[in-house]
């Protein structure tokens, strides 16, 4: 995806001259320059040629670059940059032109994507597990949407089957004063359900979809399964489906998957995966190029089932993806609040973001990687510190407005003044780097990176700011540029992760 950002430029051009992509790091060491790549190492086995001589070529094609000072190789192979004073007026310039546009793709041609996320049974309030779904799958269709693409929101409702008939009866059983059918549901809601009568399917995903809402989750599509399972005659005549034992299968071997599926029972009745593939075939009639699936950790094996019914139906296996991401435990006073809405006690999305607020609740839910467990420290997250990472970002973002709010007719600049302090240098290159981490984020499907550079930028603003003074300074209208563009880049960092930019705190 073509991103906007001055440090690309010289990525690219780098990639240009060594036939190769090029990833520029920051090195530990200031001495070794601003970036540094290892480039000459991974290309030279393919040239057949010594790392040093290549590294000494590209050494040469930086030196022609207006935004680079000097570049040097280093044994064994290293090309190490010193950015010239140029670009980083450059940066800051661009931010303050692109706005909170500054990082966002560009494709040729923007995809249609369709993420379907949370997709919980409508049996009881959605769970501290299916806000990280939500909090995960609307992340990163926000990161897609950034990086270009058209993106849909679906939640498939499952309101059908014996899980479904089971809630009814032990809605039911509430209403005239019996305890559930045996393995029933339990819970104080399901009496408030019973209370309130009608259909309480209909009911819980009203409330699952204002949950949703003051969770900043906005579904743009809801699918029943009851209305998917009308289109399974269409599906069923598409699939290369075979019988046997009465029943309907899919040969799913035939694309990797451990074993073949059923889609009809013997009985006539449609089986789970029957009905994905109705509702798989649907989503592509509908005109969507890939389908991403975030689903829970007890769903590793509909991978290859997905992608082999995918294959199936006539598309690239690889146009659907599947996120498996792992639960979510709350820790509170050092114990753990455990969660399950069979025996009732239900740790809720709403009771999280009651305890520590949408903010702390979008933050933490994407602060680790989706496919590693998540502990949420609720006394934490709860509390309003610099200790807190969610508030030490937002502080940063409102501290800049304070000091923008006090400006009186002085336009922020990108022109820098005659030198750049260390702390400047080390801010610009941290908002230098925000394209390339949304962009990597985006196509790894990780919005962790997000948070975890949105700290990094916070943390050498407030190094920046406890150094140097912004108003009255000799470098007024440049640091003035310098902040807002810090602040630009902190409040797009936020949306990305559904989290508010303050201006006060």
């Amino acid at each position: 995806m073509a991103v906007s950002s001055p440090l690309e430029s010289v990525a690219d051009e780098l990639a240009r001259a060594a036939g190769a992509p090029v990833e520029l790091e920051r090195p530990r060491d200031p001495a070794h320059g601003d970036y540094a790549t290892n480039v000459a190492l991974r290309t030279a086995p393919v040239q057949r040629r010594a790392p040093m001589e290549i590294a000494e070529e590209l050494v040469e094609r930086l030196s022609r670059l207006p935004a680079v000072e000097r570049a040097t190789a280093a044994p064994p192979g290293f090309v190490n940059i010193e950015m010239a004073t140029p670009w980083y007026a450059d940066v800051v310039a661009a931010v303050l032109r692109d706005g909170d546009r500054f990082g966002a793709g560009s494709p040729a041609r923007p995809g249609r994507i369709q993420v379907e996320l949370v997709s919980a049974n409508p049996t009881g309030p959605l769970t501290v597990a299916s806000a990280r779904n939500a909090a995960y799958g609307d992340s990163v269709a926000r990161l897609l949407e950034f990086a270009g693409h058209r993106v849909e929101r679906e939640y498939y409702v499952n309101d059908e089957g014996a899980q479904i008939d089971l809630f009814r009866a032990s809605v039911e059983a509430r209403a005239r004063g019996e305890e559930p059918p045996e393995g029933g549901y339990l819970g104080g809601y399901l009496e408030e359900l019973a209370r309130r009568g009608g259909d309480p399917v209909a009911t819980v995903l009203g409330e699952i979809e204002a949950s949703l809402e003051r969770f900043r989750v906005h579904v743009d599509l809801w699918v029943r399964q009851s209305e998917v399972e009308g289109e399974l005659a269409g599906a069923l005549a598409e699939l290369p489906v075979y019988e046997a034992e009465g029943a309907k299968w899919l040969p799913t071997t035939r694309w990797g998957d451990d074993k073949d599926r059923v889609l009809v029972r013997s009985d006539g009745r449609p089986t789970y995966f029957g009905a994905d593939a109705a509702h798989m075939r649907l989503k592509f009639r509908r005109g969507h190029e890939r389908l991403v699936y975030v689903l829970g950790a007890d769903h590793h094996g509909y991978v290859l089932r997905l992608k082999a019914l995918a294959a199936a139906l006539g598309h690239d296996p690889e146009s659907v993806e599947v996120l498996i991401y792992q639960l979510v435990q709350l820790v509170e006073a050092g114990e753990t609040r455990k969660v399950s809405k069979r025996r009732g006690d239900v740790v809720t999305a709403d009771e999280l973001v009651a305890e520590i607020g949408v903010d702390a609740a979008r933050w933490h839910l994407v602060s680790r990687g989706h496919e590693q467990a998540l502990e949420i420290d609720v006394d934490l997250a709860s509390e309003r510190s610099e200790k807190n990472p969610v508030y030490y970002v937002q502080y940063a973002h409102a501290r800049i407005a304070g000091i923008l709010r006090n400006v009186a007719g002085l336009e922020p600049s990108g022109e820098v003044p005659a030198g750049l302090e260390r702390e400047e240098r080390e801010l610009v290159k941290r908002i230098a780097d925000f394209p390339l981490v949304a962009a990597e984020a985006t196509d790894r499907r990780g919005p962790h990176a997000i948070p975890t550079y949105a700290i990094r930028l916070a943390d050498d603003f407030h190094r920046f700011y406890h150094h140097h003074r912004v108003l009255g300074s000799d470098a007024e209208a440049f640091r003035l540029g310098l902040v807002r563009a810090t602040q630009t880049v902190i409040a797009r960092c936020l949306d990305l992760i559904g989290v508010d930019a303050p201006e006060r705190m």
